[in-house]
């Protein structure tokens, strides 16, 4: 393995409101993660108008309850989303989760319809590139809960997992990206350590 480099976390001045405003429920415990203050370009959909997007697409219990889930793995469903954005509802059988990822260039937001939700953050931004594995500094993890209608905006380079936790029920959630992804890094965690594994381009998802 690679020697790894040391990971800083942002400053308190590059979270952005949308994330601080997000989900005002687990404020009190947990603070922004991973934001982008850089505004988007002209006509190009906010943050904190995606999060508005999924929210309202999860409350909307007609297409919620349109989802086929697998008691064995996820299912998706692509969404129109606001602004040429990229949107997906997502089911998450008990047990499941995504692992941990980031979005690269992307911002977005998720909100839950059916369930909880737990994501796992780390406040900090990895390089673009040049790495295989970094050694976090300590003070990063941030967790929070989203219950049904609980939702969070984030910015780019955020880097994330999201569980369902539950025993023995079933969650769907709805998620949004602008500009839609040019691709997730997959990555792996053994205390401080976070090699990356993978890189996913829209043709292994799509």
């Amino acid at each position: 393995m690679s020697q790894p480099a040391p990971a800083h976390p942002l400053s308190d001045s590059a979270a952005s409101s949308a994330d601080a405003s997000a989900d005002a429920s687990s404020a009190s415990s947990s603070s922004s993660s991973s934001t982008d203050s850089a505004a988007p370009a002209s006509g190009a959909p906010t943050a904190a108008e995606l999060l508005d997007f999924v929210r309202r697409t999860a409350a909307d219990r007609e297409l919620v309850d349109s989802l086929p889930l697998d008691p064995e793995g996820r299912t998706w469903v692509r969404l129109e989303g606001p602004g040429g954005s990229e949107a997906w509802l997502i089911g998450w059988p008990p047990g499941t989760g995504t692992g941990w990822h980031d979005h690269a260039e992307s911002q977005g937001a998720f909100a839950t319809a059916r369930g909880a939700l737990t994501e796992n953050a780390l406040a900090v931004r990895l390089p673009a590139s040049g790495w295989k594995t970094l050694e976090l500094a300590d003070g990063l993890d941030r967790s929070r809960r989203l219950a049904e209608g609980g939702g969070r905006a984030f910015g780019r380079h955020h880097v994330h997992e999201v569980l369902n936790e539950s025993p023995d029920t079933h969650a769907v959630s709805v998620h949004a990206y602008y500009p839609p992804l040019p691709l997730i890094r997959r990555f792996s965690r053994t205390g401080a350590v976070l090699r990356l594994e993978q890189v996913e381009r829209p043709e292994d998802w799509q």
